[in-house]
């Protein structure tokens, strides 16, 4: 259906337009009229037309003025001027306006046709656009939960790249580098600093998840992770490194705000935990400030900087520099590690004239730490003993060249360990794998036969052994039975039934075909051939 509204002051004029209109497209069309600028105006805020056919000249305010009224209300309403006056100054005007065409009078049925056809094609298109502008945005914001919550889950569990946090910063319009965590955890009720009924609350806010974070929303532009147990994890992007007092005091009275809120719309009890302003990537350090805030605290909202807890450094103390080091280690970048602990050195140099117990000692928690890193990530096997000499050494030097020398390498040698131990583990399951095949591939395996020899799953094991060899598990089988097959049929008189058994397979049509995908010939071709 296509709302057409006909303005011109001569009655004869509309009525030619409606019989037309009629005659040629019948019911599709709902048809309204005026005669004057002014009744023109008032009809389209009324009718709200696709179509305007409108002439110049009308009683009172003139076509042109009429539809920069309209278009001021009715931006989607298409214009056709229909005009006596052949004037360029008023087709110049039209054109300003966008309409789509400028007809003469008298005009011709055929032309109007043309033009109506027009029109309705244009709206046919502008309707479908808005419908599948809807439709995207619906399965936007069917989809957007998951995307805020991968976003944040992924940084809370440190699985994300910085590759990674790019892209999910321009998917979810995040403009800045910084952010703050706010734990939200509900109960049944508040007993000291715990909640009690955590299942059964949880349980609950499951099943009214998006009216909870459409309310958060309402409260912190943020982005709202998944209910886990009792509790949200919530990521409010923030423009600057630092917060000052009186933004943290806005901060934490809008948090009683929102806990009142959800008080009240969901009939159980909310706490709000806030953590410190950190970079997008290091925000994990953040969420657990804001759970120990609530830890640390009875009230129903809890700011990390209120409260005698985490670790507060003198002034000038390179916390950035000593989060970079570690950062690096555990991402087994040596370069990267060397640069950040020689600039840590600098620092403990300058700082009153290089006190020599002080910097032993802090080399000597720097590189426990980083071995700590390397255990964890499965780059090396503790051994209780295997760093006795470590105090005798750092206590032996006495030149800072020399504890300096040592520090280095021992990172160097962390950060080596993270990756070459990785790769020595996944070098080992790969040769125990082609081993495995090469010794049964004249049997039905598979790749779960495969993965259960080398006892990790299918799924990591494809994956890996894609990566070493560059191929797949079943071309890498494949490949070696055609290169048995090969070497049978040349250099031994059994028949193609021994053959086929000898290399793994059961069907000898099936042989066949697959001998002939991977070499071109049929074992018969081929071994006439080589004969």
């Amino acid at each position: 259906m296509y709302r057409i509204m006909l303005a011109d002051d001569e009655g004869i004029v509309i009525d030619s337009m409606k019989f037309i209109i009629e005659k040629e497209f019948g019911e599709e069309c709902e048809i309204e009229y005026a005669k004057t600028g002014r009744s023109v105006i008032e009809l389209a805020e009324r009718f709200r037309p696709d179509i305007a056919v409108m002439d110049i000249q009308m009683p009172g305010i003139n076509g042109i003025e009429a539809m920069k009224e309209i278009k001021a209300f009715s931006a989607n309403t298409v214009f056709i001027v229909m005009s006596a006056y052949d004037k360029f100054d008023y087709a110049q005007e039209a054109i300003k306006l966008g309409v789509l065409e400028y007809i003469n009078k008298p005009m011709e049925k055929t032309r109007f046709v043309q033009v109506l056809r027009k029109a309705m094609e244009l709206i046919d298109g502008n309707r479908k656009k808005r419908s599948d502008d809807l439709l995207v945005k619906e399965k936007l914001e069917s989809v957007e939960p998951i995307i805020e919550s991968g976003f944040i889950y992924n940084i809370l569990l440190r699985e994300s790249f910085d590759e990674d946090i790019e892209n999910y910063k321009t998917i979810l319009g995040v403009d800045t580098d910084y952010g703050y965590m706010m734990a939200v955890v509900c109960g049944d009720s508040q007993e000291g600093a715990h909640m009690t009924n955590a299942v059964g609350s949880s349980i609950k806010i499951s099943g009214h998840y998006m009216e909870l974070r459409a309310g958060i929303k309402e409260f912190f532009d943020c982005k709202v992770g998944s209910v886990m147990a009792n509790k949200i994890a919530v990521l409010v992007p923030f423009e600057k490194e630092e917060m000052d007092y009186n933004t943290r005091i806005e901060l934490i009275d809008r948090g009683r705000e929102l806990v009142r809120y959800l008080r009240r719309h969901f009939n159980i009890s909310f706490r709000l935990g806030l953590g410190g302003v950190k970079p997008l990537k290091n925000l994990d350090s953040s969420y657990q400030e804001a759970l120990n805030a609530l830890i640390a605290s009875t009230g129903q909202v809890a700011h990390v900087d209120d409260l005698p807890i985490g670790c507060d450094y003198e002034k000038d103390y390179p916390v950035d520099i000593e989060k970079k080091l570690f950062e690096s280690v555990r991402r087994g970048e040596q370069n990267e590690a060397a640069l950040y602990a020689d600039n840590f050195i600098k620092w403990m140099e300058d700082y009153e004239g290089g006190n020599m117990m002080s910097i032993r000692l802090k080399l000597l928690e720097f590189v426990l730490w980083a071995e700590r890193l390397v255990y964890e990530n499965g780059g090396m096997t503790y051994r209780f003993g295997s760093r006795d000499s470590y105090l005798p050494d750092v206590m032996a030097m006495n030149d800072i060249a020399e504890l300096k020398e040592w520090f280095l390498e021992k990172i160097k040698t962390s950060c080596q360990n993270i990756g070459s131990k990785r790769q020595e583990r996944s070098t080992d399951i790969i040769k125990t794998a082609r081993d495995y095949i090469r010794d049964n591939f004249s049997k039905e395996i598979s790749l779960d036969d495969v993965s259960r020899e080398v006892n990790i799953s299918p799924y990591y094991f494809s994956k890996l052994f894609k990566e070493a060899t560059g191929e797949n598990f079943i071309e890498y089988l494949t490949n070696i039975r055609i290169e048995k097959a090969k070497e049978l049929l040349t250099d031994s008189d059994k028949s193609m039934k021994e053959i086929c058994m000898e290399c793994g397979y059961q069907d000898p049509n099936y042989f066949s075909r697959t001998f002939k995908k991977n070499t071109g010939l049929t074992p018969t071709e081929y071994k006439v051939k080589n004969a």
